[in-house]
């Protein structure tokens, strides 16, 4: 084993595991192109990418969660229960007014599931667990187990169409949502702090960072985007469904962390999530394409991750990826030293 732990500390291998998911969304599309004839043509890889949005949305927001070293596995219930939100609605308040409700459902739970870990001090998995329970059994129970038609199933079209021939509008708000993320996370103080609480939340707390606002801030925004991806999955099929997004969570962590993201926390990136995204995206379309079961991409996807994990493991033992807490925050020590 210390032989292969000198092997990866050879820096030209030390590259190539930090381009790991470069690398791995290369092979992919590569090996997708070549089982999927115009799998590179506009049209295809727009309606991929509409495809992906759904679970695109749910992985932003947990990208932010994971980077804190937290876990949210109730953003497929909240998903369900945001879309129910927004076909159930519209006699009342119409088209529009359902789909706002909708997305306020999703930003609500997101809150409760806050509340649960920070103020009450419940373990992040168990948190959000319960909470999955909770409200996926309520969209059974609002649904009395069935799916729900809307008004007009032409209004949805706008979702998943694609604008002046080009994405849909799902696909846009998922990029547009990857780049203010990538924006928020490399250029503001607040993201640097993100990194930093994720990285040792009591030393960020002990230098001054308000680490519980950021996590109560991570659960609010993970379940704003699930609403808006369930939201925008019932509109564009006119169905709020009790079952909807069942899967969806562990897909989503499954993207983050094929995007570098750590579970631990503190290490990760918008970017990143997006090739993980793609990835998935291009292993579905290339198994549905050779009419394979479903079940393979998550062999796929499950040998994918071990990898992952594997050389994210040896890279994080090599002196070269040592990374300290003082990179991210002054310590408390530096702050007092006088000025030379």
């Amino acid at each position: 084993m210390k032989s292969l732990r000198k092997v990866f500390e050879v820096p030209a291998v030390l590259t190539l595991i930090h381009y790991r998911v470069v690398l791995i969304l290369v092979a992919t599309v590569l090996l997708s192109v070549s089982f999927v004839p115009g799998l590179t043509e506009f049209r295809t890889l727009s309606l991929s990418l509409d495809r992906a949005a759904t679970l695109g949305l749910v992985a932003v927001g947990l990208t932010v969660v994971l980077l804190l070293g937290k876990l949210d596995l109730s953003v497929g219930s909240i998903l369900a229960l945001s879309g129910i939100a927004a076909i159930a609605l519209q006699p009342q308040l119409g088209q529009f007014g359902a789909a706002a409700a909708g997305v306020l459902v999703g930003l609500l739970a997101g809150i409760l599931n806050g509340f649960l870990v920070v103020v009450l001090q419940i373990n992040s998995l168990v948190a959000t667990l319960a909470s999955m329970i909770f409200l996926r059994a309520l969209c059974h129970f609002l649904t009395d187990s069935n799916p729900i038609s809307g008004n007009d199933p032409l209004f949805g079209l706008a979702v998943s169409r694609a604008l002046g021939g080009s994405f849909s509008l799902r696909t846009f708000i998922f990029l547009l949502a990857i780049i203010l993320l990538f924006l928020w996370l490399t250029y503001t103080v607040s993201g640097r702090h993100t990194y930093a609480v994720g990285s040792n939340e009591d030393a960020a707390t002990a230098s001054g960072i308000r680490s519980g606002a950021y996590v109560f801030g991570a659960f609010v925004f993970s379940g704003l985007m699930s609403g808006i991806a369930g939201v925008m999955q019932s509109l564009a099929t006119n169905t709020g469904s009790p079952v909807f997004g069942s899967t969806i969570a562990l897909t989503a962590i499954a993207a983050v962390v094929i995007g570098g993201t750590r579970l631990e926390g503190g290490r990760g990136s918008a970017l990143g999530t997006l090739g993980g995204v793609l990835v998935l995206a291009a292993i579905t379309t290339t198994l549905e394409y050779e009419s394979v079961a479903s079940y393979y991409q998550n062999i796929v996807t499950g040998t994918i991750l071990l990898i992952l994990i594997l050389l994210d493991r040896i890279a994080s033992d090599s002196p070269r990826s040592a990374l300290s807490l003082s990179s991210l925050l002054p310590t408390r020590a530096q702050k007092r030293s006088p000025a030379p």
